[in-house]
């Protein structure tokens, strides 16, 4: 009996100790797993929850919009017990009623680098100003071109169809940079400036800015500037320009990411100009938001003036225009991610 009882009680106090001693469960979910930029971004979740000894779990989706496979992932998250989750969501209004009965459920949920619909849907965003990281963009076209800007062709080589936030943000901030007028913050495609070629989706991806870039360019065999809404669809878009001769200077491409190859890119001339987010510190800065929660309830707060948490951005070329702060490639690929 005294053995049965000394066991009994070395269990429960082992079990004490394990549960003590237990890592908080946190969860991250992007997009999906193969862009360098998300890749990025769960590194620095993942070392700054082993720097404080958290339990991080890593979710993505199959493809750039499977809101689907997010929603399980956080379901999931829930019915685990854990207690914050850090989501790139793919749509940002179908994850809202998931992310609301996670919130209910006593989760804290931050939204990285794409703001939800609407953004308080989301205990807080940490991110880039994807308005202002397309403004720089667009100034730079603009100041580039000079008086020529009154006549550009420009195409828009833009994310998806459903047109997420971070979509449109970029979109139309390159617009106000350029000097274009928008109906509508929320969604693009209905602008009547006569600059504008048109819109096409690429997905994010290298293929399809090719083709997005092949479309337009039958609309509109003139284009010479071209907004993309990511490095890779830059290289794709480069690469049809290629094929029909006009990789001679006479279009302008610009993009926003801060991947390395997107920076070697602008240092190799196929793309004009960059901004550059900061992936990696979303991630580890977002981590450090849900360790202070659990430990002490406290949920983070908007940079002064904004919706979000900054995390900043920076335009990187090699042909630096007056007025306009940049950095240099140079600068660009110590800094660059992927």
């Amino acid at each position: 009996m005294k053995f049965v009882t000394a066991a009994v009680a070395f269990g429960l106090a082992g079990m004490f100790a394990s549960s003590a001693f237990s890592a908080e469960i946190i969860g991250i979910i992007t997009k999906t797993n193969t862009n360098p930029g998300f890749v990025k971004m769960r590194e620095g979740a993942e070392e700054k929850s082993k720097e404080l000894g958290l339990e991080l779990r890593s979710f993505a989706g199959k493809f750039d919009g499977d809101n689907d496979t997010q929603v399980q992932a956080i379901e999931n998250l829930v019915a685990s017990g854990a207690k914050g989750i850090l989501i790139t969501p793919s749509d940002t209004q179908a994850i809202v009623p998931a992310v609301q009965a996670a919130r209910k459920a006593g989760v804290l949920v931050i939204a990285l680098d794409t703001p939800l619909e609407p953004i308080d849907a989301a205990d807080m965003t940490f991110g880039t100003d994807n308005f202002h990281a397309g403004e720089l963009i667009g100034q730079w076209a603009q100041k580039t071109l000079g008086d020529k800007a009154a006549k550009a062709k420009i195409a828009f080589l833009d994310l998806a169809v459903n047109q997420p936030s971070v979509d449109y943000l970029r979109d139309h901030g390159f617009m106000n940079g350029f000097g274009i007028d928008f109906k509508n913050l929320n969604h693009y495609g209905d602008e009547t400036d006569p600059r504008i070629c048109g819109h096409e989706v690429t997905g994010g991806a290298e293929d399809g800015g090719r083709t997005a870039m092949e479309k337009l360019l039958q609309k509109c065999p003139d284009t010479n500037v071209v907004y993309t809404i990511n490095e890779p669809a830059a290289a794709g878009a480069w690469e049809a320009l290629k094929a029909v001769g006009k990789d001679d200077g006479t279009v302008l491409v610009v993009s926003i990411d801060g991947g390395c190859p997107g920076v070697k890119n602008v240092k190799a001339g196929v793309i004009g100009a960059t901004s550059m987010q900061f992936l990696k510190n979303m991630g580890s800065l977002g981590v450090e938001a849900l360790d202070k929660y659990i430990k002490t309830g406290a949920k983070p707060q908007a940079t002064p003036g904004l919706k979000f948490f900054n995390t900043g951005v920076e335009l990187v070329t090699d042909k630096p225009v007056e007025g306009l702060k940049s950095i240099d490639t140079q600068q660009g690929l110590k800094l660059c991610w992927g």
